[in-house]
């Protein structure tokens, strides 16, 4: 009970100071993965088979990502960019690059087989780098990247022995 002499204040919230629903990046994230990045496919050359200790060639094609979604009542613009690519070359190792790679000749992500193998797995994994903006206001980029696994290419690696033949 108040002392004597004291009052006690209370504020009430107007109507328009009532809390509203905010678009947090939490709320983001959720929308992205729920809509999905595009899983790209490894491309491989020469084909579907290559030779143990020869160059193969992996490289993809990127997806542009742009869409509109409506969270909480706000329009929220996404835009999703490659920022890295892991190739995994099925054998138990992968390797990181920024660029997509390129097909021959220039040939700038290649990986060399070391065992003869009748169908490894292959596949790139791209992790985007997520902008954003709500009701058309200023671009925001999400503080964790976001990965999409992409579906796995069979590769036969076999063994060759070099011969000598005079024409």
């Amino acid at each position: 009970m108040p002392e004597a002499g004291t009052q006690r204040c209370f504020t009430i919230p107007r109507d328009d100071e009532a809390d509203e629903p905010e678009v947090t990046p939490a709320d983001v994230e959720r929308a992205v993965r729920e809509v999905g990045l595009p899983a790209l496919t490894v491309q491989i050359q020469p084909g579907t088979r290559t030779l143990v200790n020869a160059d193969t060639i992996l490289h993809t094609v990127p997806a542009d990502f742009e869409r509109t979604v409506s969270l909480l009542g706000f329009t929220v613009d996404l835009v999703a960019t490659p920022a890295q690519y892991r190739w995994n070359h099925g054998d138990g190792t992968s390797s990181s690059t920024a660029g997509p790679g390129r097909p021959w000749p220039a040939a700038d992500v290649t990986h060399r087989y070391r065992r003869a193998a009748d169908a490894v797995q292959a596949s790139v994994d791209v992790t985007y780098r997520v902008t954003y903006r709500v009701n058309g206001g200023a671009w925001q980029t999400l503080s964790a990247p976001i990965t999409a696994a992409g579906p796995a290419t069979s590769l036969q690696v076999a063994e060759a022995a070099p011969v000598l033949v005079r024409p």
